[in-house]
């Protein structure tokens, strides 16, 4: 990471917790590793996805990617004690942070999340940047941030609007509540549904089948939809940062993330 003015984090670095492994000549599937805190991300862990993922854009042996967190949790969200320590907007505005969703947003070639367990926060944010969903039957998605005072500050305001009609966005968004795989896949934000012991193979699999199809025609395809369906929205992006800029100086914007870690339930005023 850059230095600690400008990256929030950058004392601390949890890069080892995301592995690459190839399957077959031409998939590679991506593992986050940090069990303790239920795959959390840190500022670090999203840098080096962001790095990985631009160094299998030059790799034109990879056709497909896939990301997973295993069978039991995919991520629980952004870290939310790096974003006390440093300040929910500064980690949000971090350069290097911000360069790492961008490299994942721009990631040419196909992209699928094989979600199992929780997708809440950051987590549900990478699975929407991702070209489709495979889910386990334990699988739940949710963007929690309002309960903590706060709003998604990696996209989700903007990308679930256009993943899901936008009511139910909004009452995702407004509420913070999570949804089941099952409903997940009724409202269309999950393609295919599997036992949780399956969907990372299941995903593989899918991603061995597009890996058949011509590249460039892939890569085609997926810049066609991104044009068709507004999925690199910069004005969007631009007001959510201001936005949780603004948010994360109000008191109950710090007030929310203290009752998170202390494991008590917030006293909001309004200021």
């Amino acid at each position: 990471m850059t230095d600690g003015k400008s990256t929030a984090g950058a004392q601390e670095s949890l890069a080892d917790r995301i592995s690459m492994q190839r399957h077959g000549d031409h998939v590679v599937v991506i593992r986050f590793n940090r069990p303790d805190k239920k795959n959390a991300f840190h500022s670090s862990m999203m840098i080096e996805l962001g790095r990985l993922l631009a160094e299998l854009e030059e790799d034109h042996s990879v056709r497909c990617v896939v990301l997973t967190g295993g069978e039991s949790c995919f991520a629980a969200g952004a870290d939310i004690k790096e974003m006390i320590t440093f300040g929910a907007a500064v980690v949000a505005n971090s350069p290097a942070r911000v360069a790492a969703w961008k490299s994942i947003e721009n990631f040419a070639k196909p992209l699928i999340a094989a979600v199992n367990g929780l997708a809440f926060g950051a987590g549900c944010e990478l699975a929407l940047l991702c070209d489709f969903i495979i889910a386990g039957s334990n699988a739940s998605f949710c963007q929690p941030e309002i309960k903590i005072g706060g709003m998604p500050g990696d996209g989700g305001s903007q990308r679930l609007p256009r993943k899901l009609p936008a009511n139910v966005a909004a009452y995702l968004l407004l509420t913070g509540d999570p949804i089941g795989a099952q409903q997940a896949m009724q409202l269309g934000l999950v393609v295919e549904m599997c036992e949780p012991d399956q969907t990372i193979d299941r995903a593989i699999a899918i991603a061995n089948s597009i890996a058949e199809r011509a590249p460039a025609a892939a890569r085609a395809v997926k810049a066609c939809i991104a044009n068709a369906v507004g999925a690199t929205p910069e004005n969007g992006l631009v007001f959510e940062r201001n936005a949780i800029n603004a948010l994360s100086e109000t008191a109950d914007s710090k007030e929310g993330m203290r009752a998170f870690l202390e494991k008590r339930p917030p006293q909001f005023t309004g200021r």
